[in-house]
């Protein structure tokens, strides 16, 4: 059934008071969070130069790896989040040097069938064009949208998440993160002044805004449309708790990638949708304001989603960009924002000078496969210090 924006339950914030006030998260917080961030960085820095952080720790260290995985891009993120921040040129050469390793991973199709290529290259190689004007990144950003958009079907208006596209299992699937990915899309168009690019993200997100989005402001984490006819088929889980359960980390996607959807395109349905979302995330926190892995789970002992955190925090902050000063809810949302990231640094990093050499303790890569649960996941790191950078400083988005 197709869902219209107007359909979608708007869920009233069941307990108010818990954001009523602003946390204190001032200027002197958010610089000290921000520093410790930095130390974390410098202590890995050296193993991280030609290797990049796997996904997930064990144990709560990273493992190095070639730039073969989806997630290399966040530790490059960061680098470049932290020569923003410093102005130190050493972080800056490393994630040039960078540029030249996702340079060659995209001329040589080095593990690229899939739509990650947004997340990919938005953040080591459209960070790198914007900050310093670096033509190899603009090349190679460029050559990832053109691949991203050969797996677009145009009768069901989507890009297929993983794998062959003649894959049977795999045709026609959609994913929430995919939301993340379009903002390479959307650049592309800007620095080309080709439409295609921007049509196929506009497309993709108006059919992910529409079936991935269920009646009552949660989520799928997949679904699947017919690629010859466009009629929509089904919608499900891959990483969830359950098919009908929300995935926290999907729900985060959502909150975050619709409104950098709306800084291009300008829907305001897309804005309308992000605050129900919102709603049913926010109705469904412990405590001390961090998800479960899964928002079915609302008190008990499974594992905290740490990164899921982090992700919805930058996604407030992105809407409230667009919000009036008089949005009644505006208050809310940014006071939430703040007490997840209070929340985040006072009881989920990790230790100076601890073996540790991630950011964030407590999130889950991947339950249902047995990966990254309570470990550290580097793009929780990632979205964490975007968070803490555009709280600290008028900040141009890498998406």
């Amino acid at each position: 059934m197709k869902i219209t924006e107007s359909s979608i339950h708007f869920e009233e914030i069941q307990k108010p008071e818990r954001f009523a006030q602003m946390p204190p998260v001032d200027k002197p917080f958010i610089e000290k969070a921000i520093e410790h961030v930095l130390k974390k960085i410098d202590q890995s820095i050296g193993e991280f130069t030609d290797f990049f952080p796997d996904s997930s720790s064990i144990n709560q260290v990273y493992q190095p790896i070639e730039n073969i995985e989806w997630t290399t891009s966040f530790w490059t993120g960061m680098l470049w989040l932290a020569y923003e921040w410093t102005g130190d040129k050493k972080y800056r050469e490393i994630a040039e040097k960078h540029v030249e390793s996702f340079k060659e991973r995209i001329d040589k199709q080095i593990e690229v069938n899939h739509h990650d290529l947004g997340f990919l290259y938005s953040l080591s190689c459209v960070s790198a064009y914007k900050l310093s004007g670096n033509e190899i990144a603009k090349e190679a950003a460029l050559k990832a949208a053109d691949l991203l958009i050969t797996r677009y079907y145009d009768k069901a208006g989507i890009i297929q998440a993983w794998g062959d596209l003649n894959d049977p299992a795999q045709r026609g699937r959609m994913i929430i993160d995919c939301n993340m990915n379009l903002p390479l899309l959307y650049w592309a168009s800007e620095v080309t002044g080709k439409s295609v690019y921007r049509e196929i993200a506009s497309s993709h997100i108006q059919q992910a805004a529409k079936y991935i989005v269920r009646e009552d402001a949660s989520t799928f984490h997949t679904f699947f449309m017919d690629p010859e006819s466009g009629a929509p088929l089904k919608g499900n889980t891959h990483q969830g708790f359950s098919d009908d359960s929300c995935w926290a980390r999907g729900q985060a996607w959502g909150i975050y990638g619709f409104p950098l959807s709306y800084r291009y395109i300008k829907d305001t349905d897309l804005i309308s949708l992000t605050k129900k979302l919102t709603h049913y995330y926010l109705n469904r926190l412990p405590e001390d304001h961090i998800c479960y892995w899964d928002l079915t789970f609302t008190e008990g002992e499974e594992e905290r989603d740490s990164s899921a955190a982090a992700i919805t925090v930058c996604g407030l902050l992105e809407m409230l960009k667009y919000l009036p000063l008089t949005d009644p809810q505006r208050g809310t949302y940014e006071n939430a924002a703040m007490a997840m990231i209070q929340s985040l640094y006072e009881h989920y990093t990790t230790e100076i000078d601890s073996e540790a050499n991630g950011i964030l303790l407590h999130a889950v890569y991947y339950k249902g496969g047995g990966r990254g649960v309570d470990e550290s996941c580097i793009w929780g790191d990632y979205y964490y210090f975007e968070a803490l950078i555009r709280m600290a400083k008028d900040w141009e988005c890498y998406w």
